[in-house]
């Protein structure tokens, strides 16, 4: 999420609550940290302790803790149909909670755009209670004379008594090791440098499509249908299994309830497994609803990246 060159985010600032964290004579941080020459956090998607589909106890071939990650690679891309039978491409980022994580975007005082330089700042990764790929976003007021990457953490923040004002906004940048690679869409970009608790972390910025907290302050989904080459009610199946593919292909039949352009598309995902005898038949929205179902599965974030 690159807040000094995503103009268009800006303007969908739309204010809805404000926070006064700390008083006005709070302690302000002192010194800046260049990012170029910060620690960096490891970041580990892998572990037990975050991971529920891919998990390098289960699977000794994913990438070592720290290690960058080719999501181009599989089980982290598949290639399914969309709600017209259209052929589009997603990324798999694993399970996630319908939940946001608070990001802090900062703000000088009468500015409509982020402190230049300013890295984005957040309080959890990967592992972290309370880390979500899906950030909410949180406009943060410095004065004129702030100095770019003095708060490079929540607590000075809260120490310096900045404003906080809560947006409706809501962006989905999963946190990765330095060096990970998303070809496709949006992360095509590159990685996004933000920090962590004086550390420097990078993320991916999947901006195919506006998000927005819905009014519980959630994290909008959509539905999937995914069929798996063993049936989730069997033994060795559902996820373990794989999904089910045409012949040799990497073509299945999972499908999409909506997709980049339309109003309620989400990248958060309501997996609902359908019954692979109806494989053959499963072509678009219509038959993937008609086909017998497991019910709800997980939530995951799939964020789309290609549609034909």
């Amino acid at each position: 999420m690159q807040f000094n060159v995503r103009r268009s985010l800006v303007t969908l600032l739309a204010v809805t609550g404000l926070a006064a964290c700390g008083d006005d004579d709070g302690m302000r941080p002192e010194m800046p940290i260049d990012p170029s020459t910060a620690p960096r956090a490891t970041i580990d998607r892998f572990s037990d302790s975050f991971a529920t589909l891919y998990r390098r106890s289960g699977n000794a071939s994913l990438p070592a803790a720290g290690a960058a990650i080719d999501f181009d690679q599989a089980p982290f891309i598949t290639q399914g149909l969309g709600p017209d039978g259209e052929v589009v491409r997603y990324y798999n980022f694993d399970v996630m909670s319908t939940t946001p994580a608070p990001i802090w975007v900062l703000f000088r005082e009468g500015s409509a755009t982020p402190v230049a330089g300013q890295l984005n700042i957040v309080d959890a990764i990967p592992g972290d209670p309370g880390y979500s790929d899906f950030w909410h976003v949180h406009k943060v007021t410095v004065p004129q004379d702030y100095v770019a990457n003095t708060a490079t953490r929540f607590q000075h923040i809260l120490d310096a008594g900045y404003p906080i004002e809560m947006t409706e906004t809501i962006v989905n940048c999963p946190v990765v090791p330095e060096g990970s690679v998303a070809r496709e869409g949006p992360g095509a970009a590159g990685l996004t440098q933000g920090w962590y608790k004086d550390q420097a972390v990078f993320y991916f910025d999947f901006n195919e499509a506006p998000l927005s907290r819905t009014a519980a302050g959630a994290v909008p989904t959509s539905d999937i249908y995914v069929t798996f080459n063993v049936n989730p009610d069997q033994d060795g199946g559902g996820p373990a299994s794989g999904f089910m593919t045409q012949g040799s292909s990497v073509q299945t039949h999972n499908v999409v309830e909506t997709i980049p352009g339309q109003s309620s598309y989400s990248p958060l995902w309501d997996v609902m497994p359908y019954d692979n005898a109806s494989f053959a038949q499963v072509m678009d929205l219509e038959s993937a609803r008609a086909a017998p179902s497991f019910g709800l599965a997980a939530t995951v974030n799939c964020p789309i990246v290609f549609v034909q």
